[in-house]
């Protein structure tokens, strides 16, 4: 069942998306080579607690995971796409690192994510961190009442197309607000016109995941997911609320 909420309601979502933005700025600010992944953890958790707010990834367990998440944010390098867990691994020069991050406050969660390149970059990892945030923002304009969940994987996959690099298939986007995942699934391709029709109310955790080369993952023993080919890859996402005025992003 999809979760269609009040006005009143997504301004709750919108608080813990401030909070969440928030951490992220500061988590962009301290990302550089030599610091570790536990120390932008920590950052995280410390900051998001002293705003009144609980991490919304830290023992959290979805469906079909054998463990609860051991910690606030994901951080997956090169190509590990997402739930990276984060270890004592100090970031160096060419690495490409996604965070992953949500907050839950007063009951209502957001989610959001964004790529970093460690110091220098090759042209093609350049090219695949811009294809994935060009991603995110171009289908924005999709997050309509009366368009199609179709639509939105339609955009996504246009852009990876455009770019030359691919969509990771069996990653998705989903719902969110009472629940850090909820109906709908959001897929990453799709046809216009096609799928469910989106809604005022509605509020989508949008979620473009591209790699360099395979489209297909695999999961490593710590449930994190990886490119089957050891290919890059890059993650960007945004809460978004869907309103008869248009799209309203709730994480920035």
């Amino acid at each position: 069942m999809v979760n269609i909420y009040t006005n009143e309601e997504i301004e709750k979502i919108a608080l813990s998306g401030k909070i969440l933005a928030k951490t992220s700025r500061l988590l962009k600010g301290e990302i550089k080579e030599g610091i570790s992944l536990k120390q932008l953890d920590k950052m995280a958790h410390d900051f998001i607690k002293s705003a009144g707010a609980e991490p919304a990834f830290l023992n959290y367990q979805p469906e079909g995971a054998d463990h609860p998440y051991p910690a606030s944010i994901c951080a997956s390098i090169n190509d590990i796409v997402v739930h990276g867990i984060p270890t004592d691994y100090k970031l160096h020069t060419g690495d490409v690192l996604k965070v992953d991050l949500g907050v839950k406050l007063n009951g209502f969660y957001s989610d959001s994510a964004f790529t970093v390149i460690i110091g220098k970059s090759t042209k093609e990892t350049t090219n695949l961190v811009k294809a994935t945030y060009t991603a995110l923002d171009e289908v924005i304009r999709h997050v309509k009442p009366g368009n199609k969940l179709g639509d939105i994987g339609w955009s996504i996959e246009k852009t990876a197309k455009r770019f030359g690099v691919n969509v990771i298939i069996g990653l998705t986007g989903h719902g969110i607000g009472y629940d850090l995942h909820e109906d709908p699934t959001i897929y990453n391709y799709g046809n216009k016109g096609q799928g469910m029709e989106l809604k005022a109310g509605m509020v989508l955790a949008i979620e473009p995941m591209f790699s360099a080369g395979t489209t297909q993952v695999i999961q490593l023993d710590d449930e994190s997911w990886a490119t089957k080919d050891g290919s890059l890859s890059a993650h960007f996402e945004h809460t978004i609320a869907v309103t008869a005025k248009g799209p309203i992003i709730l994480t920035q």
